[in-house]
């Protein structure tokens, strides 16, 4: 059912032309707001913007952008003020992690490099970029997406401490962008969708065994999640990261509740 909490709201999701980017912008539309969403690959992006307009009638605009290309950072909050004048929410689910499970010691500095830059610095460029252009006068709300990784060791450490500063500088944010700005963020663990299946090494029953709740999660899970924290309904929250993980971060481990494999993200 389309809602209109977000009625004359326009929103920024980063890396939206699938997964779990993809659901938010979508569910965002069907509660009204106007979406920019952004993708390296123009054809997918394109596809995903053309899905939400036909199936909420809201204004989406599709930008083509790297995230951890500077110049596309600016472009893409240049482009949402021209195109719709204003910039109330941001999302940034922006994450890679191409070191896998590597261990610290055997680490490729250069990558490890690039994973801070794009899964924290782009993530805080974005923020002051929508500050100045928007936010800074008018509020707002940013929203990052976070892993369970950040809380418990996971065997990827380059992955985790991004993770990791990216959870304390939510947090930071939060504090210095009160009252006009709410900062807060969602960690996952698995979400069904292509980056957990080029991840997980086993079936999804024996990953799903391992939940309280019984199942790997939902990209719309992550939505709905999303949405609220987003919405005029947590206008007293800021500063937090919700796990939405089936239960995992508070799950005893037992003999017919199989951990999965240590050692893989989660989004």
């Amino acid at each position: 059912m389309t809602t209109a909490a977000f009625h004359d709201r326009t929103a920024l999701v980063v890396s939206a032309s699938r997964g779990m980017g993809y659901a938010i912008a979508a569910e965002l539309a069907r509660q009204g707001a106007s979406v920019a969403l952004t993708a390296r690959t123009e054809e997918p992006l394109r596809e995903a913007a053309r899905a939400i307009r036909e199936d909420t009638g809201r204004r989406v605009l599709a930008i083509t952008a790297h995230s951890r290309e500077e110049k596309d950072r600016k472009a893409a909050v240049e482009a949402v003020m021209d195109t719709f004048g204003r910039l109330d929410l941001l999302v940034y689910t922006t994450g890679i992690n191409p070191a896998l499970d590597t261990p610290a010691i055997d680490l490729d500095l250069d990558c490890f490099r690039r994973m801070f830059e794009t899964n924290v610095l782009a993530a805080l460029d974005f923020v002051q970029l929508a500050w100045h252009a928007w936010m800074k006068e008018n509020g707002g709300a940013v929203l990052m997406m976070n892993t369970v990784a950040a809380h418990a060791v996971f065997r990827m450490p380059a992955y985790s401490a991004t993770k990791s500063a990216l959870h304390r500088l939510t947090e930071d944010l939060a504090d210095q962008l009160a009252p006009r700005v709410r900062v807060n963020a969602i960690a996952p663990a698995f979400v069904r969708t292509a980056f957990k299946d080029t991840l997980a090494t086993l079936p999804d029953d024996t990953i799903a065994a391992s939940y309280p709740l019984g199942r790997i999660g939902e990209s719309e899970d992550v939505a709905h999640a999303a949405a609220f924290l987003l919405s005029p309904r947590a206008d007293w929250i800021t500063g937090v990261t919700l796990r939405v993980d089936g239960g995992k971060s508070v799950a005893t481990h037992t003999h017919d509740r199989p951990h999965p494999a240590p050692g893989r993200p989660v989004h």
